[in-house]
């Protein structure tokens, strides 16, 4: 399957936007990671003409959206506030355009567990699993479900807090973590099989990535540190390359997102593809997936933040 066509951006002036807040760092457990993203994001939006500046969290967000120094934002606060539906709200609220999927897109998807929940409603596959509250028995989860599951919050991302349990003795870090966490966990069978993922950029599906880690899985250091973990674009050919994207798309709208985001896919021995999680403010790090895609679509990174930057010119789904 060929690389998805897009059409030309529709702006070619950068004062059409207005001076722009490129919102990143915060207070979630991914904050580095989107000082990162933000300072390339802003780097290639300069770089385009465009007027934009840093903003450290939601505070100072609101200081400059009250001193009338914004007209829109680019969201690329990971986690937290940055993506469970507050900054969307707010933003809705005083009527300043942003990046990213609105208020139940947002919400939704940071929340893993109620995310799958929709998918299976909508008849989507995603592995099996159970949630887990505090106090809840975790090994009798674990037997259910059967070994080998992961454990993780339902929360989170750039996988922090995830533990791979294989066997039984390797339950006992996930439980140690449970026990002092606030929040609930996701407990999910574990996919035996290849790991993808597909950016969603204006209603259209990027070329899928496989994503082959030089150790056992796909950890944190594997995302943002390694050098070795390998990124094959497209990451499958010809039909399951069209069934990966569709099932992206679809998973994607179904959890009432749009503009731009990721969906992560695995493809199990036995079952096929299967949903994983959306990611409503992917990373923009020289790691990050999202820019791989677009590339291999024609796109570079300093159009790709513009493209971005255009969708909130667009009236969302109600």
């Amino acid at each position: 399957m060929s690389a998805p066509s897009f059409p030309p951006p529709r702006n070619t002036d950068p004062a059409a936007f207005g001076r722009v807040a490129v919102l990143m760092g915060g207070t979630s457990s991914e904050r580095e990671v989107s000082l990162n993203s933000g300072r390339n994001v802003l780097e290639a939006l300069q770089a385009r003409g465009v007027q934009a500046h840093a903003v450290d969290g939601l505070p100072a967000l609101l200081e400059q959206i009250r001193a009338g120094a914004i007209d829109r934002v680019f969201n690329i606060l990971h986690g937290g506030d940055g993506e469970n539906g507050v900054l969307q709200g707010l933003l809705s609220a005083l009527k300043v355009p942003f990046t990213g999927p609105g208020v139940l897109g947002s919400a939704l998807t940071l929340d893993k567990i109620r995310t799958k929940q929709v998918w299976i409603a909508s008849g989507l596959p995603t592995p099996a699993f159970r949630r887990i509250r505090r106090g809840d028995d975790l090994r009798a989860a674990a037997a259910e479900l059967g070994l080998p599951v992961f454990v993780k919050p339902s929360t989170e991302g750039s996988s922090v807090g995830v533990f791979r349990v294989l066997a039984e003795q390797d339950l006992q870090p996930a439980i140690d973590f449970a026990a002092g966490y606030d929040g609930e966990l996701l407990i999910e069978q574990m996919v035996q099989g290849e790991e993808y993922t597909v950016g969603i950029l204006d209603g259209i599906a990027l070329p899928s990535i496989r994503i082959v880690p030089a150790g056992a899985w796909y950890d944190y250091h594997a995302k943002y540190i390694a050098e070795d973990t390998q990124y094959l674009c497209p990451g499958l050919s010809g039909q399951e390359e069209a069934q990966i994207r569709q099932l992206s798309l679809a998973a994607f709208e179904s959890a009432a997102c749009s503009g731009w985001g990721r969906v992560d896919v695995m493809r199990d021995v036995s079952r096929g593809l299967q949903l994983i999680e959306v990611n409503t403010a992917p990373g923009m790090t020289s790691h990050s997936l999202v820019p791989k895609a677009a590339r291999q679509a024609g796109i570079g990174f300093e159009e790709l933040c513009w493209r971005i930057l255009e969708s909130t010119f667009q009236a969302r789904p109600a």
